[in-house]
Parts: C-alpha cells; sequence; structure tokens
C-alpha cells in the first residue's frame, strides 16, 4: 500500500475528521491496516488498531452472516414464511397485502414489505433504557411509537428499513433462545476471532478507549457514544481489521472454505441480485464498479461513518471507519475520497 502517498492527515484536518482507521484485504488475506488521529477532540489519546468504532448499518452484514449460519446449520429456514417461528411478536394481518409472504430472504434484502414509521429509531438513552424487539415491534417505546406494519406487498418493493433487521433479531432470538449478542458471539466473533468487536445495546457496554463521536465540524459530540439500541440493525462496535475478518469469511465461503459453515452456494447467493431490486444481494449492496461485482455495507450515524467494499472476482477488500460525520455520502466523504485511491492502486 502507499497510504504515505495519499496526504491523509492532510485529508483528515481539511475533513474535520478527528480519528479514522482502515484495512485493506488482498487476494483473500489480510494485508495493510492503517490508523491515525485522536480519539476525540481535546484528547491526547491516538487511535490504535484495537481502538473500537460505531459500525452504524454494517452492523447488518454481521446480522446476515449470522443469519446464514442459522440456516445452514437447519435453525432457520431462508424461504420459510418467519410467522411460524416468531415468538415474541407477530406479524399482524394485513387486508390487502399477504403478511403470510414473509421470509428471511426478503427481510435480509429489505423487500419484505416494511418501512420504518417516522421519527423511529433514534439513539439509546437511559431514561428509556433498552427494548425488547416484542415491544419495539408493537410500537410501545419511545424509539418507536407506531407497530411495525405492511406498506407494501412483499417482494414487490425495495424498502430500506431497520425494521426488517429488527425482525430478523427477534427471528433469531426466538428460535435459538438466546440473546442476539450472545448467539453473535458463539457463532461469529468467537470462531473468527473478532476479539475487539462487541454488540452494544447501552452506553453501560461501551468499551474503554473506543472512539467518541463528532459532528461535520470536527467537535466532539455532548454525548460522545452514540449507541442504537437495536444491535441487528445498528448495535455493531468493531474495528477494521475485525470487520476484515468477517469479510475474509465471506470471501473464503465462496470458495468452500470458510469457518462458519456457509456454503459456496449460500456464499453466491448472499452476493446475487434479490428479488425486485437489481443492487441488493442478502446484507449486501451490488454494484458494478471498472466492469467488477463490487459488493459492500456502509455506515452512518450521529459522530461516525464507515464503509465496507470488496470485488470477489479478486479477493480484494478494504474497511474504513472514521469517527466523525460529515453530512454527506461516503462516496462524498473522506472515506469515499480514501476508497477511490485504494481502487486506483488496485485496478489502475
Amino acid at each position: 500500500m502507499k497510504t504515505d502517498d495519499w496526504n491523509v492527515a492532510e485529508r483528515m484536518k481539511k475533513a474535520n475528521t478527528p480519528g479514522l482507521s482502515v484495512a485493506f484485504i488482498d487476494h483473500g488475506r489480510l494485508n495493510f491496516q492503517g490508523h491515525w488521529g485522536k480519539l476525540a477532540v481535546g484528547d491526547e489519546e491516538k487511535v490504535q488498531s484495537d481502538t473500537l468504532f460505531n459500525a452504524c448499518s454494517i452492523s447488518k452484514f454481521a446480522a446476515a452472516m449470522l443469519a446464514l449460519v442459522l440456516v445452514e446449520d437447519g435453525t432457520l429456514g431462508l424461504d420459510e414464511n418467519v410467522s411460524d417461528r416468531l415468538l415474541a411478536w407477530g406479524i399482524p394481518e394485513h387486508s390487502e397485502y399477504d403478511y403470510m409472504g414473509i421470509t428471511l430472504r426478503r427481510l435480509l434484502s429489505h423487500q419484505a414489505g416494511f418501512a420504518d414509521p417516522e421519527g423511529s429509531y433514534g439513539k439509546y438513552s437511559r431514561e428509556h433504557g433498552v427494548p425488547s424487539m416484542g415491544e419495539l415491534l408493537r410500537g410501545k417505546t419511545d424509539y418507536s411509537q407506531e407497530p411495525a406494519s405492511l406498506v407494501a406487498e412483499p417482494g414487490t418493493r425495495f424498502v430500506y428499513t431497520d425494521t426488517g433487521y429488527c425482525i430478523i433479531q427477534g427471528l433469531i432470538e426466538d428460535a435459538t433462545g438466546e440473546p442476539f449478542a450472545k448467539v453473535m458471539q458463539d457463532k461469529i466473533f468467537v470462531p473468527l476471532h473478532m476479539n475487539h468487536s462487541r454488540i452494544v445495546a447501552s452506553d453501560l457496554d461501551i468499551c474503554t478507549g473506543s472512539a467518541a463521536g463528532h459532528n461535520k465540524h470536527g467537535e466532539r459530540l455532548l454525548t460522545p457514544y452514540t449507541v442504537y439500541p437495536f444491535p441487528a440493525a445498528a448495535g455493531l462496535w468493531s474495528t477494521p481489521s475485525d470487520l476484515a475478518f468477517l469479510l475474509m469469511e465471506l470471501l473464503d465461503s465462496l470458495h468452500g472454505k470458510g469457518k462458519l459453515g456457509i456454503s459456496d452456494r449460500m456464499a453466491a447467493e448472499m452476493i446475487t441480485s434479490q428479488g425486485c431490486f437489481q443492487w441488493t444481494g442478502l446484507g449486501v449492496f451490488l454494484d458494478t464498479v471498472n466492469n467488477r461485482l463490487e459488493f459492500s455495507s456502509l455506515g452512518w450515524g450521529m459522530g461516525y461513518q464507515c464503509m465496507l467494499i470488496a470485488y470477489p472476482d479478486t479477493g480484494k477488500g478494504a474497511v474504513l471507519m472514521m469517527n466523525a460525520d460529515p453530512g454527506v455520502h461516503q462516496n462524498q466523504s473522506l472515506l469515499g475520497q480514501l476508497a477511490d485511491l485504494w481502487r486506483h492502486e488496485q485496478f489502475g
């Protein structure tokens, strides 16, 4: 890697970004880690390779990997009606839409017919605590005051939602009889040696030395660690290198060499266009860049932004995380700039 030529520190200063951490994969293996800046403005502690950042919606990629592990071991079915497995909350009947047509595949690809209620899924507060998925989906918490309900026929429309992944979390908890965090720890973090990853549902779960969040002006947030108490949708805190291990597992699984039991067929399904929307796979998004298939997972929350991209034909991948919300999409932010520099080095 030629990051010395990227003027990273200068770019960070211009973008009002206090801290940055990256990991790059080549031929399916981790081949570079880099970190710059500080955990917080006004703090002398520097970002290290083991500094945790809020992964925001990259949590959905991890949740999808977990769901497919459970499909492979027979705990869940990819195309079965999820109503048969849900215990703590039931999908409400609908006079117009087929509420029996909701499957894990459609939930993973944001095509199950749900939408997020307006103003829902805000950050954690001690006053409101950590909701159960049953309470949340019934609209009985301040995080979502409307019950989850269908707004479209399942399988006919793409609507990006946290609701769908909250349903997936409830499904996993009901099917295994275990809290989501424990299943993730046992099935994903431990076997992949993701030792610097954790599910965070409240501020009490924050790991000492995590990166504090900042706004687009580089100002530290008044509540420095933004937590979203919906783990499958946005509750993962991790490092680029740990997320690279998860990404490498998917790349290995495409060749039947994964550690988690995801078959090459299922891994290929994950990065194949699903249903009615060309650009969504199972827990990832698809694109064509430089005439190559690129799959990605993006995270963006209050005080943080991150991105994960990979090219399965070459085994190359990148994970970038920063402790600032730039106010613009990843493609226009510092992360997008660095990703473009990396792509240029890899593909010319």
